[in-house]
C-alpha cells in the first residue's frame, strides 16, 4: 500500500502519507518508553536519596538539635496549656500547707496553755507535790532594803510579816484560828507539850519577840501544816531562842505534843537558800496513829517552825515543797 500511494499521488502525497504514520508510532514509541522513562526516573531519585541519605547522615546528629529546637517551637503551646493544671496543683499543695500549718499552729497554741497532765500522751502521774499560788514578795517601806543586801547589815525583815507567810495550797482548807493573820503566844505555845509550855513562854519573854503570824491548813490526803513565823528584835534574839530552847537531841529538846521522839530528817539536805539555815527532824519509829515531820528555819531576825502531821504516814514530798517555799520567801 504504501508503493501505490506513491505511484497514485507521486511525490506530493507522500507528505501527506508519511506524516500520518509517523505521528501514530511515535506516540506508540514514546508511550512504551514513558514506563521506560519511569524505570529510567527511578534511578533519578537515587541521587535524591543518596542526597538525602547523606543529608540523614549529616543529620543524624540534628536529632539531637532537632529536640532543642522542637520544643522551642512546636511543644510551646504544650506546655502552656499544662500549666494551668500545674499552677491549679500548686494552689492546692500550697493551700493544704497553709490549713495544716494554721491547725498545727492552733494544736502548739492549744498545748501550751493546758497543763501538763491535761495533754494527751504527756501527762505524768503525780509525785505527791501540791498546787500552790504563785508567791509574790511584798513591798517594803520606803527606803529599806531586803535582809541579806547591802545596806541591811541586821537582816531584818522589815515587810509585813503576815504576808511572808506561805499560803496555803489549792484544795487545802485553812484553820480559821490560823489563817495568815497575828496569832497569841498560848497559840504558838500548843506546838509544844504541856510540860515544856511554861518554860518555852519565859524564854520568849526575854528574848525580845516582837511578833507571831501563822497560817494552818489540812489538804484532801489528811495532812495537817502548821506554819509559824516569830519575828525578834535582833537576829541575837533569834538565835539564842534556837539554840538554848529548840536545841534537839533529848526528850528535853521541845518535842511537838505527841512525838515521844526524833531523828534527823536528812530529805531537806537538797534545800538550800543562801543565808538560810534549815533544821529538819523526823518523828522517830514506832510512831502513833500519826505521823510528823517538823523543820526550822534560822532567817535573820525570824525564826520559821514547819511541821507537817498525818495518819499512818506524813509523805515527804510535800514536806519537802513547804519547807522549801517558805524559806524562799524568807530569804
Amino acid at each position: 500500500m504504501t508503493e501505490q500511494t506513491q505511484t497514485q499521488n507521486g511525490s506530493s502525497t507522500e507528505a501527506p502519507i508519511e506524516p500520518k504514520p509517523e505521528p501514530k508510532p511515535e506516540p506508540q514509541t514514546q508511550a512504551e518508553p514513558k514506563p521506560e522513562l519511569q524505570t529510567q526516573a527511578e534511578p533519578k531519585p537515587e541521587p535524591q536519596t543518596q542526597a538525602e541519605a547523606q543529608g540523614q547522615s549529616q543529620a543524624a546528629p540534628e536529632p539531637v538539635t532537632e529536640p532543642v529546637t522542637e520544643p522551642v517551637t512546636e511543644p510551646a503551646p504544650a506546655p502552656k496549656k499544662s500549666r494551668r493544671p500545674l499552677l491549679r496543683g500548686i494552689a492546692r499543695w500550697t493551700a493544704a500547707v497553709l490549713v495544716c500549718g494554721g491547725v498545727g499552729t492552733g494544736a502548739a497554741m492549744g498545748i501550751t496553755a493546758m497543763d501538763r497532765h491535761d495533754v494527751p500522751g504527756l501527762a505524768t502521774e503525780s509525785d505527791g507535790r501540791w498546787t500552790y499560788p504563785k508567791l509574790v514578795l511584798p513591798a517594803l517601806p520606803e527606803g529599806v532594803q531586803r535582809p541579806f543586801t547591802d545596806g541591811n547589815d541586821g537582816e531584818i525583815h522589815h515587810a509585813d510579816l503576815r504576808k511572808l507567810v506561805l499560803p496555803a495550797p489549792e484544795g487545802a482548807t485553812v484553820d480559821p484560828a490560823l489563817n495568815g493573820g497575828w496569832i497569841g503566844l498560848d497559840t504558838y505555845l500548843t506546838h509544844f507539850y504541856a510540860d515544856d509550855r511554861v518554860a518555852v513562854k519565859e524564854a520568849l519573854a526575854d528574848s525580845a519577840l516582837r511578833h507571831i503570824a501563822a497560817r494552818g491548813w489540812t489538804t484532801t490526803d489528811g495532812t495537817a501544816s502548821r506554819v509559824y513565823l516569830l519575828r525578834f528584835s535582833s537576829v541575837a534574839f533569834a538565835e539564842a531562842f534556837k539554840d538554848d530552847v529548840l536545841d534537839t537531841g533529848t526528850r528535853g529538846s521541845r518535842l511537838p505534843d505527841g512525838v515521844e521522839g526524833e531523828t534527823l530528817d536528812d530529805s531537806l539536805r537538797d534545800v538550800r537558800v543562801p543565808f538560810l539555815s534549815v533544821y529538819s527532824y523526823d518523828e522517830r519509829k514506832p510512831y502513833g496513829p500519826e505521823h510528823t515531820r517538823w523543820a526550822y528555819i534560822q532567817a535573820g531576825d525570824t525564826l520559821a517552825l514547819i511541821t507537817q502531821t498525818r495518819k499512818g504516814e506524813a509523805l515527804t514530798v510535800p514536806f519537802q515543797q513547804t519547807v522549801a517555799l517558805q524559806a524562799q520567801l524568807l530569804g
